[in-house]
């Protein structure tokens, strides 16, 4: 370590999840950056010196999805309690969808209106997606201009009025533009003409959405994705059968990444209670055969990252049947210990799980120089984590604004016993989390950069 002074904080762990594999580490701080990664006993001059012996040390974790929807909805969640729910689950890094806030993020005034709604209101960094409807092909280049980290369209509808799905017919003019701005397309694949109508049951739901809707809306979009050669993320990747298109796609070198969600690796469509609406999601929940596939893919690289999709609503609009009530999972909070906890039933460890909820989604935003590990100059976001300690969930303990989750009553394995965002501790009374742009630095604790 080069000393320019002494370091403003040293946290030390006897199991440092580095890039390299777990270690015994000294990391130490100066200026919200980690300065250096030293042996766990090595002398290290700090203002404040921090031993967590046995417990482990993760970077802080990176959601690339989640639906915060604020403005417009905030009681649905907002930025306050969305990202101390994030803090308090490992989470330092949030990039929130274009929808369901209200005006959705579709153009640059709209994302001013939303940063300025989350400024000094945020425990975590967040950055924003910007949204691709019909119509607005225009206002691409200056979304991407003013800092967006990519754009976000549906195949199939959104479920809000005000975020309508792009045809396919459209697709191609929006893919040519990104891929002359280089933007990343984030996809929510699924193909309108292999939905039915659902039912009030759970069954009933599962077969108006089945897989063919997304293995033959990935199919498309490979084909595009290919042809343009724009950078192309397919969303929530539930169904197990659009796997194969996906791995075909990388092997052919398509610029193509894919992602699932904790529900979709931990829960089952035969455990879904009768009426139990929090369990819905679009794509739905499958059956538990379909989950194994999904975690070979993220042994093998197929998958790249494990994302939350968080987005929740208030209980009331939960109520009623499976096709009426609004289908999201909240679950922002909790992701690190689920996955974790089956993760490691199946031989994955700890590294793996840092992997794909630190690492991958870091890289997909372009925040992997400074996200997502512990390494010299990245940011100090860090996540003390007891990965042995059970706890059973209970909601009304979660900072998420409602107390709405299929995981309630589970009992899960890890506990995360303190996070810090650039070298401080997350605080639920002092936000201090910085708002992001893809084009530009991250700042110092407290700093910001304007939307343009």
């Amino acid at each position: 370590m080069t000393h320019a002074g002494p370091a403003d904080l040293v946290v030390r762990s006897r199991a440092a999840q580095l890039p390299g594999g777990p270690a015994a580490a000294a990391v130490a701080v100066r200026g919200g950056r980690i300065a250096a990664v030293e042996r766990y006993g090595a002398p290290i001059p700090a203002a404040e010196d921090v031993d967590l012996g046995d417990l482990a040390l993760l970077p802080g974790l990176v959601d690339s999805h989640v639906h915060v929807n604020e403005p417009g909805r905030t009681e649905w969640e907002g930025f306050a309690t969305a990202t101390a729910a994030a803090a308090a689950g490992g989470v330092t890094t949030v990039i929130d969808m274009p929808l369901n806030s209200v005006p959705p993020t579709v153009d640059v005034q709209a994302l001013r209106v939303k940063r300025a709604a989350a400024e000094h209101r945020v425990h975590v960094d967040v950055g924003f997606w910007g949204g691709a409807v019909p119509g607005n092909e225009a206002d691409l280049a200056a979304l991407h201009g003013a800092g967006v980290f990519g754009f976000k369209c549906f195949t199939s509808p959104s479920g809000v009025d005000e975020f309508p799905p792009l045809p396919w017919s459209r697709l191609p003019a929006v893919l040519a533009e990104l891929a002359r701005l280089d933007a990343l397309l984030v996809v929510h694949a699924e193909d309108p003409d292999r939905l039915t109508g659902a039912t009030a049951d759970y069954q009933g739901f599962l077969a108006s959405r089945p897989p063919a809707a997304e293995r033959s809306a990935v199919d498309r979009l490979v084909e595009l994705a290919a042809a343009a050669g724009t950078r192309v993320h397919v969303l929530h990747l539930s169904a197990a059968a659009a796997l194969p298109a996906v791995a075909r796609a990388k092997a052919a070198g398509v610029r193509l990444s894919a992602e699932t969600c904790p529900h979709y690796l931990t829960l089952a469509a035969e455990d879904v209670p009768a009426g139990a609406t929090a369990f819905k999601c679009c794509p739905p929940i499958r059956e538990r055969a379909n989950a194994e596939p999904l975690w070979r893919a993220l042994a093998d690289g197929t998958l790249d990252c494990v994302v939350s999709d968080h987005s929740p609503c208030p209980p009331a609009l939960k109520h009623g049947g499976f096709d009426t009530a609004w289908g999201g999972i909240a679950s922002l909070q909790l992701g690190l210990p689920v996955v974790w906890t089956h993760a490691r039933r199946r031989g994955h460890t700890l590294a793996d799980v840092v992997r794909w909820m630190a690492g991958g989604p870091a890289r997909l935003v372009g925040l992997d120089g400074r996200k997502g590990a512990i390494a010299p100059g990245h940011d100090a976001d860090l996540v003390a984590f007891a990965p042995d300690e059970p706890f059973t969930v209970d909601p009304a303990r979660l900072a998420h604004r409602h107390p709405t989750t299929p995981y309630a009553g589970a009992t899960l394995t890890g506990v995360v016993h303190r996070t810090w965002l650039r070298g401080r501790l997350t605080d639920r009374d002092h936000p201090r989390g910085t708002l992001l742009r893809r084009d530009a630095p991250v700042t110092g604790p407290g700093g910001r950069h304007g939307a343009g």
